[in-house]
């Protein structure tokens, strides 16, 4: 018999980045090896903060599907919530409760009226959505299995997002019980794991995000790929590419290129959106930056090349997000061979992966001068060896067929 699986989470495909991205490639793995899925989600808004065409966020929607080959199925209950413009943590505290509210009334109907379902998953962000897979659970039956991809409460407490220690006093006890009411809690490092181990006195499945190691792979020349975005081939090109919000810090980025800008060869892309994305180009205009480009996120169809065309890849974050997250990004570029410039502290799983498959360079976080000397010192010099390394990380760790393997062995237990 066919095995059913519900998952619960504000975010899906066809949101390209972050959470959205890795929930819809799960689903569809699942469904190409022949399970039933149902999703119970909102409308894709993220990470432009505004809800994407043809999608209009007014009311329900329904969408069934079925894999032919697999004769799996996926149908997707769309939910219409509240989306800021502007997310500040007030208005992300809204949302999280307007979506709650309106995924309540599918749940309920999914238990009253439709087949139990083997697995329940919720991801958090937003950690209460665990309290919705825990209800289906109580009454419905099937193993709840809690994933973390970040710990919210944590940024929200340390990044300064929320100041009120009542609030975070409750919000962290709502937490625990989420934590200790399912039957596997799961994230996706192994920084996150023991701080997640620590606050709920249980053991945690390591189930890391992955990536596509067909899809996204190295290309050699480089120099036509340039080409096709506007630089020379003997152009050094610096990329961030993904979210742009206040967590990253990529202010430490037009420090950097502020530092290096004697040096015309070497440039800087910042690709995507985001809510800091408009004061990261006033900045840059106030300094009178000509060798910072911002684009929009790339398609699909192009990204592996818009990847492979960088020299080094940038991944920012503050110093005090420390293990409070593992940037999404990372896994595509160990997947094209990319060598990263990665801002981390010691003890966290970022500086741990650096230093121990020798994928890239790592220095302290919120230090643009030593962001630009290893970016001048890496434009003079050979990665080929870390570019060999990510490859071969890649392959060994991230490929989405042994991620997803070790995932179903681990929960069927």
């Amino acid at each position: 018999m066919k095995k059913r699986v519900l998952l619960i989470s504000h975010n899906f495909y066809p949101e390209p980045t972050g959470i959205g991205k890795y929930n819809g490639d799960m689903i569809n793995w699942l469904v190409g090896h022949g399970f039933d899925c149902t999703v119970v989600t909102t409308y894709p808004y993220y990470p432009y903060w505004k809800v994407q065409k043809p999608y209009k966020n007014r009311w329900y929607k329904k969408e069934v599907s079925t894999d032919p080959e697999s004769n799996g199925s996926l149908t997707i209950y769309r939910c219409p919530s509240y989306v800021p413009a502007d997310p500040t943590g007030k208005k992300r505290m809204l949302q999280d409760l307007s979506f709650w509210t309106s995924m309540f009334w599918v749940v309920q109907k999914l238990i009253l009226f439709k087949k139990k379902h083997d697995y329940v998953i919720t991801v958090a962000p937003p950690f209460h959505l665990g309290y919705l897979a825990w209800f289906y659970r109580k009454l419905k039956g099937g193993k709840l299995i809690y994933h973390i991809q970040d710990l919210q409460i944590e940024a929200a407490q340390e990044l300064n997002i929320l100041s009120n220690q009542k609030m975070f006093d409750l919000l962290y006890s709502v937490e625990k019980n989420i934590l200790k009411g399912s039957d596997f809690v799961s994230s996706i490092s192994e920084g996150m794991i023991k701080r997640i181990e620590a606050k709920a006195g249980r053991g945690v499945l390591f189930f890391p995000n992955w990536t596509d190691t067909a899809y996204f792979f190295p290309i050699g020349d480089k120099a036509p790929l340039k080409a096709r975005w506007g630089y020379h081939a003997d152009d050094f090109v610096c990329v961030y590419s993904g979210s742009i919000g206040e967590k990253q810090g990529l202010e430490n980025i037009i420090g950097c290129a502020e530092q290096l800008k004697p040096n015309p060869r070497i440039q800087f892309v910042i690709c995507g959106t985001g809510p800091y994305r408009q004061k990261l180009e006033e900045l840059t205009l106030n300094k009178g930056l000509i060798n910072v480009k911002f684009l929009p996120l790339q398609d699909k169809a192009v990204f592996n090349e818009f990847l492979n065309m960088a020299d080094i890849h940038l991944v920012i974050q503050k110093g005090n997000a420390g293990d409070l997250v593992m940037p999404s990004k990372l896994t595509t570029i160990l997947a094209v061979g990319g060598v990263s410039v990665i801002t981390a502290t010691p003890g966290t799983s970022l500086y741990d992966l650096v230093e121990n498959y020798n994928v890239g360079f790592v220095i302290p976080p919120d230090d643009f001068a030593a962001l630009a000397k290893i970016i001048g010192s890496t434009a003079e010099t050979s990665t080929a060896e870390q570019c060999k390394n990510s490859r071969a990380y890649a392959l060994k760790f991230l490929d989405i067929d042994n991620v997803m393997n070790t995932f179903l062995q681990n929960i069927s237990k």
